[in-house]
């Protein structure tokens, strides 16, 4: 079980206030979804509508400076809208509402799609945002303090995480081996790093009515690494002819296709649960410690 404090609209409203935010409990929403934060929507006594972002850990805590940066780079820098942090303390970040609605939420534990997921402009509009954050300088980011891969680097992190995971997990015999001939394979790897979101999928995009990207949150994971990082998730949701088209529509903006792209990104969400694996060793969670053991060996 979870030992982490339970929140309450009167809570979340106190812990607001004590922020210098008046917000109205009674207007307060969750979004429990998030692995690292629970997210609180309310409107404030002025009417203006707020996002609250209360860490579940202390180790969360740490991390919000290195979030900041991100997000002080990207600003200005893309169409799409980043969060602009008001509040910002180890115990709660709070932004004003950015334009658009989530296209994925989960309710009950079960995923919940609010756009077509084939919708061409969906898709065009995600190959433009790609491009755009893959044209960030490297440079700029690493000077930043944002983590910054070499490729032989994107390729090392791997193989230390899943030596890490094998340590302390049983893996079964058909992961691993695939794991292991992936990361011996050398067309799968690309040759170059760029500056990456790290976790764009649709439940982090806010989309206006006609599934135009308007709004891009959670930057927790945002890092110099493998371009297909920012590819995977829509690989793993699409049909081959609307991740065709998003990857058209990044090249006509500018963007460079690594080889072998979408059998990357097939082989990135296969070793999701290595990533998996090392968070609940950070957290020391046993629910996810329970949760990284059956996707590493399925029962199945």
């Amino acid at each position: 079980m979870s030992d982490e404090p339970e929140f309450t609209a009167a809570s979340v409203a106190e812990l607001a206030q004590e922020h210098g935010l008046n917000i109205d409990s009674t207007s307060v929403t969750f979004n429990e979804a998030g692995l690292d934060y629970l997210v609180a929507f309310a409107v404030a006594r002025d009417n203006k509508h707020w996002v609250l972002r209360i860490p579940r850990r202390p180790d969360v805590s740490a991390k919000i400076a290195d979030e900041a940066k991100i997000l002080k780079l990207v600003k200005g820098k893309l169409s799409a809208a980043v969060p602009d942090w008001r509040i910002r303390s180890r115990s709660l970040i709070a932004y004003p509402a950015l334009p658009g609605e989530p296209g994925l939420t989960v309710e009950d534990g079960q995923p919940v799609w609010h756009f077509d997921r084939e919708s061409p402009t969906y898709c065009a509009s995600l190959g433009r945002l790609i491009a755009q954050l893959h044209r960030i300088d490297a440079e700029q980011a690493h000077s930043a303090g944002i983590p910054t891969l070499t490729p032989e680097e994107v390729r090392e992190e791997w193989r230390t995480n899943l030596a890490k995971v094998e340590a302390e997990f049983q893996i079964a015999d058909n992961l691993l081996e695939r794991w292991n001939a992936w990361l011996a394979e050398d067309s799968y790897w690309p040759d170059f790093t760029v500056f990456t979101h790290g976790e764009l999928y649709p439940a982090h995009l806010l989309l206006d009515e006609n599934a135009e990207i308007r709004s891009v949150l959670d930057w927790t994971t945002a890092k110099v690494a493998d371009p297909a990082l920012d590819f995977m998730f829509h690989h793993m949701v699409s049909t081959p002819e609307a991740f065709d088209l998003t990857v058209r529509s990044y090249l006509d903006d500018g963007g460079r296709v690594p080889p072998r792209l979408a059998d990357q990104c097939a082989e990135l969400m296969s070793a999701a649960p290595i990533n998996y694996g090392v968070y609940a060793m950070t957290t020391g969670n046993p629910d996810h410690q329970a949760a990284a053991a059956a996707q590493l060996n399925p029962a199945d």
